[in-house]
Order: structure tokens, then sequence, then C-alpha cells
């Protein structure tokens, strides 16, 4: 049993090792190694036991080239199988690194072998051409550089450092700028001047040696011809130019632009520009100048796989006889770019994902991967939006799309997952794959009003069955979940009409569907001002959840009542004043007393009504309507209070009949008349009348005859009692009549039964509010010009001890003003004054 497990343990041990080593062996070998040389210990290094290697196939997978290693089968050794070239295999790449691919069978293994095969001194420097012939004025001064074209080394490294050195001359030295670039300048300095009269033609000998060990070294031969005349050659303002441009870019496009000048004049100093001989057909095949501006530009597609650099000698030649140049040299440096996007697909998706499922349930599965290599191969996975789903890696290139977050469905009904890929390169390539991850519904949210508290407000007098306001509450479930049906809660409220209790159903009811709420009654604003009560949502759901909601039903008072005149007050005027007395609600005819010689401003009677509407609709005003002009009385606009316009006299007759009309402000105003008959008497005559009267000062007259009658036996009782008092005592009578004239009270106060409570004017315009049935009425001397206005209840007190103390413990603090009214209505029905 031990035997059998033993195997299994092992290669236990191994996928552990494996996988914490990174899963790679790298290994070195020099270039041109021998044939059947050793590399490494491969089977062993993979931890295969003796043996193992060719009982379970160790191999190498063939990746589209010859491979120049072999896996040796009874060994398990990685061996060199043919000529390794570094050169061949990388290029001037550093390092050369070889990925290999093993496979092992039984099981199925696969492994990833680094080979770098290193450098070794076999490539001697290379100058391009064996003989450079140099064309130099004998005019050129010490000093003057003349640019050589440099050697190549295949190799790289220290073997690939070159360095030159020049036969020996007293006319020329050599010159050269770094050794590690090979791009570096080099170039022939002038030691001492030229005669083309003693020595024509220069030849000397450039040798170029590598780094190696031992060195290898080339060699050019420079011939040198001293040229006469044209003494001044093109000058580049740089002698090397790099320039870096990325693969693939358009063709035309400008590189750079080279400047070179010359000193000459005239023809001497045209320049134009070209390649240097040396160029290639490939380089002029890629790239292209202009001979005039001395612009390069880019002719073919450049491949960085193909060519990763660009040296090229460039000539600035003038147009002298002999015509002389300068040159320098150009670097293009091909930038690599990153041409493979990464790729996703989705092997497996499991919805719709209900919406109270548990945070980890994988939702999808995913495959990512990429063509290219190293860092532009390495891909990083991300989700977007990043929640409520995130990216598990499973093994390598494969990913689970997993809940992070709770859903809900209400907030978000469907979510459009994108996975995204990118890779390392730069700039990195990316690539995204949409999943659509729908989301079923729970019944999880009850029926939501828009509003906690509704405010409607109705006219009263509206028709059954009018539309009063429409609720709904929102469920942002969906099917069954989400169908709303309202009721009016049981209980939910009502409102007291009448003294009798009354539930909100007996007044509105609500659309099961729609949430239309209607009237089942027209409404009077006289018996109910406000209704409140609750209407319930409920869904459809498993079980039901439901949402109430309060509405506020104001009910909007209208013009509905006319003014109705008041009976009169009790007690009796004093003298020369008249009580008040009305017939009912409609139209009312009254009587009064007034004494010829009156003054202006004498209150004669006072016109009592009251409106059973509230606000504008119950604020009245009196207006006289007949007669018209210049009459002698006048009546108070707000007070009602009837009195002279100016001092009475005989030619204003026995009596005046007055009609006042009193109207509230509604729209459209209502209205009631009184008809009021003023009997002008002597002062005493209308001071005894007044003393014999046992009811109000003002009566209700039956008819335009009736008091005609009566005002011609009270005037002959008067005089007769004048007459006996003026025979038995003329002259106390007179001093009597002199001191009342003199001293009579120039105001009337009229009162009724309880406390009473003075309120003098004086201000017009102003609200104020008494809650007390009685009141008592001042009229200074400036009554006259000011408007004192009593408002009278809306409607009667109801009788008993209520009329006396007003509402029990509720003391009104409520004002209306004039410019913006600010009421706060009370249980109790208010009384206004309006001073």
């Amino acid at each position: 049993m031990g035997v059998w497990w033993a195997p299994a343990v092992r290669v236990l041990v191994l996928q552990a090792a494996w996988a914490l080593g990174g899963g790679q062996v790298r290994y070195s070998v020099p270039e041109e190694a021998k044939a059947g040389t050793v590399v490494g210990r491969l089977a062993q290094d993979l931890g295969l036991e003796a043996g193992e290697a060719e009982a379970r196939r160790l191999r190498l997978v063939a990746q589209g080239r010859r491979a120049s290693v072999e896996v040796s089968g009874a060994s398990g050794a990685l061996v060199v199988s043919s000529r390794l070239d570094r050169e061949e295999l990388c290029g001037k790449s550093a390092p050369c690194a070889l990925r290999l691919e093993v496979l092992v069978e039984r099981p199925l293994r696969v492994f990833h072998v680094e080979l770098e095969v290193t450098d070794i001194n076999d490539n001697a420097p290379l100058f391009p051409v064996n003989e450079e012939a140099l064309n130099i004025a004998e005019s050129s001064v010490p000093g003057s550089r003349f640019p050589l074209e440099g050697a190549s080394d295949a190799d790289t490294g220290a073997n690939a450092q070159l360095s030159y050195a020049l036969s020996p001359t007293e006319h020329f030295s050599l010159e050269h700028q770094g050794n590690k670039d090979q791009s570096a300048s080099l170039a022939l300095v002038l030691t001492k001047p030229l005669d083309r009269e003693s020595v024509a033609v220069h030849r000397l000998v450039l040798t170029a040696s590598d780094g190696g060990r031992p060195p290898l070294t080339g060699t050019v031969e420079l011939v040198i011809s001293v040229l006469d005349v044209n003494d001044n050659a093109p000058q580049f303002n740089q002698s090397v130019y790099k320039v870096e441009v990325l693969e693939g870019s358009e063709p035309g496009s400008v590189l750079l632009t080279l400047s070179a000048t010359d000193l000459d004049e005239g023809f001497n100093s045209n320049i134009m520009y070209l390649f240097g001989r040396h160029v290639t057909t490939k380089v002029k095949e890629m790239l292209t100048i202009d001979e005039n501006r001395g612009e390069i530009r880019l002719r073919g597609k450049l491949d960085y796989e193909e060519m990763d650099s660009y040296e090229i000698t460039v000539e600035a030649r003038d147009k002298g006889s002999p015509p002389l140049s300068g040159h320098c040299k150009v670097v293009v440096e091909v930038l690599d770019v990153n041409d493979n996007a990464p790729e996703v697909w989705v092997t497996s998706l499991s919805v719709p994902v209900p919406e109270d499922a548990a945070v980890g349930t994988v939702v999808a599965l995913l495959s990512v991967s990429d063509r290219d290599s190293g860092a532009n191969g390495r891909v990083r996975c991300a989700v977007w939006p990043a929640s409520p789903f995130g990216l598990v890696a499973t093994f390598a290139g494969s990913y689970s799309l997993v809940l992070r977050e709770a859903l809900d469905r209400e907030r978000v009904a469907e979510y459009e997952v994108e996975v995204r890929a990118e890779d390392g390169g730069a700039p990195p390539l990316r690539a995204s794959r949409g999943v659509r991850v729908p989301v079923s519904d729970v019944n999880d949210n009850a029926p939501a009003f828009a509003q906690a508290v509704y405010t409607v407000l109705a006219r009263e007098n509206n028709a059954a069955g009018a539309e009063l306001a429409r609720l709904w509450a929102r469920d942002p479930d969906e099917a069954g979940n989400g169908r709303v049906s309202y009721s009016v809660a049981e209980g939910g409220g009502g409102a007291v009409s009448g003294g009798v209790w009354r539930s909100a159903s007996s007044y509105v009811s609500v659309d099961a569907e729609s949430g239309r709420l209607w009237a089942l009654q027209p409404l009077d604003y006289e018996e109910l001002q406000v209704l409140q009560f609750e209407v319930r949502a409920v869904d459809a759901g498993e079980p039901p959840l439901c949402g109430n909601a309060t509405v506020q039903l104001f009910v909007v008072d209208e013009n509905d009542n006319a003014p109705a005149l008041l009976p009169p007050a009790g007690g009796g005027p004093g003298p020369g004043a008249a009580g008040e007395a009305a017939s009912g609600p409609g139209s009312g005819a009254l009587w009064a007393w007034a004494a010829w010689g009156a003054p202006a401003g004498q209150v004669v009677a006072k016109i009592r009504a009251v409106d059973a509407d509230s606000g504008y609709n119950a604020w009245l005003r009196y207006e006289l309507w007949e007669p018209r002009g210049k009459g002698p009385f006048r009546v108070g606009l707000y007070s009602g209070e009837v009195s002279t316009a100016r001092a009475l006299e005989e030619a204003d007759g026995p009596r005046q009949r007055l009609v006042v009309v009193v109207r509230d402000h509604g729209e459209p105003a209502r209205s009631v008349t009184a008809t009021l008959s003023v009997s002008l008497v002597e002062g005493a005559e209308a001071a005894l009348a007044a003393a014999g009267s046992s009811g109000p000062g003002l009566r209700a007259a039956a008819g335009a005859e009736g008091d005609a009658a009566a005002a011609a036996a009270a005037s002959a009782n008067v005089w007769l009692v004048v007459a006996i008092c003026a025979v038995s005592s003329l002259f106390l009578l007179a001093v009597v009549l002199y001191g009342a004239s003199r001293w009579a009270p120039r105001a009337a106060v009229l009162s009724g039964p309880g406390p009473a409570t003075l309120v003098c004017a004086s201000e017009v315009g102003s609200w104020s509010y008494s809650q007390r049935q009685s009141r008592s009425l001042c009229v200074t001397d400036g009554a006259g010009k000011s408007d004192l206005m009593v408002f009278s209840p809306n409607f009667p007190p109801p009788p008993g001890p209520a009329s006396e103390s007003g509402c029990a413990g509720k003391e009104p603090s409520v004002s209306l003003f004039a410019s913006g009214m600010n009421l706060r209505r009370e249980r109790c029905p208010p009384q206004w004054e309006l001073v």
C-alpha cells in the first residue's frame, strides 16, 4: 500500500514545488557549442526520478522553428542538437533567451524552460567598404573634422566594443567619441595644413578592434584627395541626429529636418542633401530625403520585428567647383508597438440572479489570453462597474465573476457588466467583454406614498362624485409584487358634523386601482372645515405589504350665504340716539328719532348684520342707497352706524327714509337691505320718546301709514306735555334745556348683556379677534373720520353658558391683517371685530 502511494506523493510534492518556484527552469549555454553538449539535467531539475524521464515521455514541444536543443531520452538531460548562432537567433538583442515548452505525460504537465545563449567573440569588426575615398580642400585648417563610417560588430557586450587606430601620418589624427555605442562619432581630424601640390593623395589604413579575448580586427583604406579652390564645406548643426519613430507609422511622415550651412558665397553656398554613398537599397526603400529642404520622410511601413534601428550617413554638398560636402549621421530608432490585444471569452453564464442571492455566488466563468509575449503578454483583468460584482482568479487565464454585494432589483434591475483586460505593453492594449446580468424580483418593498401627508383643498358645494385629488403610491417591485390597490383605512379618521361624529368614508372614497379621491356628497364649509383620514396602499405580493398616507381635506369657503340683519341689541339708547332692530334675514324696516339741531357726527342708529360665511365672504360693508348726494345722514362703511352728516334743519322735514345696503366682499357679492325711518323732532321730544320707550330705541315699522300715525300721536302728546311744562315752569325748563343741550354727550354707547369690552378705533385697516358674545363700542370725537367696523360672528352663538363665556379654556390669539390674512381657526365659531 505504501509503495502505491509513494509516486502520487512525489507528484504532489513536485507540483507544489513547481508552483512555489514559478514553474520555470533557466539554463545558459554559449553559442557555437558543439552538438551533444549537455545544457542541464532537465529531468532531475523537474523533480523526476531516474528512469521516469523516458517512462513519462519527457520531450520538447516544437515552437514553429527548428530547435537547436533536444531532450536525451535515457538521461532526461537537455543537450545541444545543432549549431547555436546567437547572432542568427537574436541579432543585436541582449540577452538572447529562448523559451522552450517541455511536456511530461502520465499525468500531463507542461513546463517552461528558458535557455539563454551567451555570446562569444566569433565576429570581427566589419567596415561597410574596403576603401573609402575622401575629398579634402587644401584650404582646410588644422582641427577640421571629416566623418568616417565606423565598423560594425555582430557580437554583443564587450565583444562588440570597438576601438580604432589610424596608420601613422603627420597630417591626420583619429577622433573617436565613446567606445560603447557603435553609433558614436568617428572622424578624421586634420592636424597639419595640406598642400595639394606636394601630396595630392593621402592613403591611410583605419583599423577597428573589438573587446574580445583575443580581439578581432577589421580594416578599411582611406584614400584622401586634396581639393583646391572651394575651401568652405557645408557644416551640419550637429554631427549625429537621433530620432525615434513608432512602428507602423504612416508613410509620408516627416521624421526630421536636417540643417547645414556653408560660409561660401554665391553658387558655392547652394547646398543639396544626399544619402551617403554606402546607404543600402533597403534603407532607400524605407526612407527618402528632400535634396533642397533636407527633410527625411518615411516611405514604407516600419516593422520593429524586422529591424529596430537604421543608421544613415547624410551628405550636405555645395555646388562649388569642385563641390565640398559636410556629413552627419542619422540614427532612426524604431519603437516597438504592442499590436496584439488581449482576448476575453465567457465560458459559462448563470442568469438571472435573484436579488436575495448570497454574497459569493458565482455568476459567470471567463477565460483571458494574449498572443504577445513578455510585458506585452501579461494581462490584468478588472470588472466594471466595480460593484456589486468582482473577479476571482481561479488559475492562469481563468476567472470567476462573483457577487460581492447584496443586490436590489428596485435600484438596478439589470447590470451590463464589462470585463476589461489590459496587457502590460506601452501603450497597453485593451479588450473587453460585456456580460448581461438580469436580476429577478422578490417582494421586499412596501408601497410608499410620495408624501406622508397630503393637503387637499375642496370648494364647498362641490358635486357628488367630483374628483378631489389623485393619490399615488410607488412600489418598485414588478408584476404582482408592485401592483398597488388603494382604500380608505377603517377608523382612519373623520369629523364632527352637526354634533355627530361621522367617519371619513361617509364623505369621500378612493378608487382602488387609480387612487382617485372623489367626494360622496357635497361639502358644506359651515358644517365641515377640515376632514383628516388615512389612505392605505397594499401590493399584491405574497405576503402583501402595505403603506399609509394621511390626507388633510380642507373645505374652502364659497360665498353662498347672504348677510342677515340681527335683532335689536338689549337696552335703550341715550338721548339723541336710537337703538337697532331687524326683521329677519331679508330686508328690514327700522325707525329711530333724531333731534333738530343735532350736530354733524351725531349717531342716530346702528345697523347690525351677520354673514354665515368666513373671511372676505363674511366681511360686511354698509352703504346708503337712498337718498344720494348731500343728504343729512350717512352710514359708517364698516361700522353700520347711521350718523348726521351735517346739522339737522327744519327744512329736512319731519321724517327721513334711509335705505341701507349691507354687502359682503365675496365673488359675486351678496347683499341685504334695511329701511330706516328717522323722525326729526325737538330735542326734548326726542329725550322723552327715548325715556318712554320700554324696548329698544329703534323699532320695526309695520308700514308707512302706521309709522305716520304713531309719529303724529307721539308728537301731539309731546306738545301737550311741553305746553303744561311751559306754563308751570318756563324758566326752569329753559335752564334744563340749556344745560342738556350744552353738556349732552357727543357719542352713543350701545351695549348688550354680559361684561362689556370697549374697543376704540386707532388706525383704519387693522383686525382684532374677540371671543366674547357682548361688546361695547366707543366712538370718540374722531369717529367721523375713522372707519370703525364691528364684524359679528359668522353664525349666531349657541344658547347657554357658552354664549357668555366663549370657549372654555380656549383663549384665542389670532389676528387677521389686511395686507396678508393669517388665520388659525378654533373649535368654536370666532367673532371678528375690525378696528
